[in-house]
């Protein structure tokens, strides 16, 4: 069986608001930069809250923003 992963639009996003910069995203929703770097470079599957809070800060639903590929 295939190893699912999850991807994103996370750095994307980002870009569109006002090229906000990981720092200030990371103060946004409550995590480090070293976190959303990470999550950036798909190194890191985000809690489901941590989800959450980067969807709703960017307006989005979370498949808009986080996509699971089988």
């Amino acid at each position: 069986m295939a190893k699912a992963e999850i991807t994103n639009k996370v750095r994307e996003m980002r870009f569109f608001n006002n090229e906000m910069t990981q720092q200030e995203l990371a103060d946004k929703v409550g995590c480090t930069r070293q976190t959303i770097n990470a999550l950036e470079q798909n190194k890191y599957v985000p809690s489901l809250s941590l989800a959450f809070k980067i969807s709703k800060l960017f307006g989005k639903g979370i498949e808009e923003i986080f996509i699971y590929n089988k």
